[in-house]
């Protein structure tokens, strides 16, 4: 997607992992980040890892000044807050919405939840800090689920997403 018509074409969205300030200006350049601002405002579904959770943050803690932060997740993130590349690590994390057995997670230069307000659901933990968070039609994760063979995750935002967008036809 590079253009507000391809944007209007969309009715859910993956904003995936890479470098959230490359991110940020890419999507200054196209002209996309006020169509996407308005098309989250208005409730499209989305799920967000790494990078992508950065720019769905409310707050990003060590961002350039530039940096797109659209505030549809309540957390305050800090990028790399797990470490560089070389510090990348794998754990099994128990995500309350997929029932008893855990995930396997990948963390590449994850960013850290610093904090979660109260609007968003804590559903996953490593250690004391939240990776993962569910809000409204929104799932934000810390890590990168595409990166296992475990497609649990991803069929759970297929149906929140088909469950929002039937909501929002009613």
């Amino acid at each position: 997607m590079r253009t507000p018509a391809e944007l209007d074409s969309v009715d859910a969205l993956v904003l995936p992992g890479g470098e959230s300030t490359t991110m940020s200006r890419l999507l200054q350049v196209f002209d996309l980040e006020m169509p996407l601002r308005q098309r989250l405002a208005a409730g499209m579904p989305t799920l967000s890892t790494c990078a992508g959770l950065i720019l769905m943050s409310r707050e990003v803690l060590d961002g350039r000044p530039d940096q797109i932060a659209f505030g549809i997740l309540d957390v305050s993130v800090r990028r790399n807050g797990y470490g560089r590349q070389i510090e990348s690590f794998e754990a099994d994390v128990a995500v309350s919405l997929l029932g008893a057995a855990p995930f396997r997670a990948v963390f590449i230069r994850a960013p850290l939840i610093e904090h979660a307000g109260p609007d968003a659901q804590v559903i996953a933990s490593y250690g004391s800090n939240p990776v993962a968070v569910a809000q409204g039609p929104h799932l934000g994760l810390c890590f990168h689920p595409e990166m296992t063979d475990d497609s649990r995750l991803h069929r759970l935002f297929l149906e929140r997403a088909a469950a929002a967008l039937e909501v929002s036809a009613a």
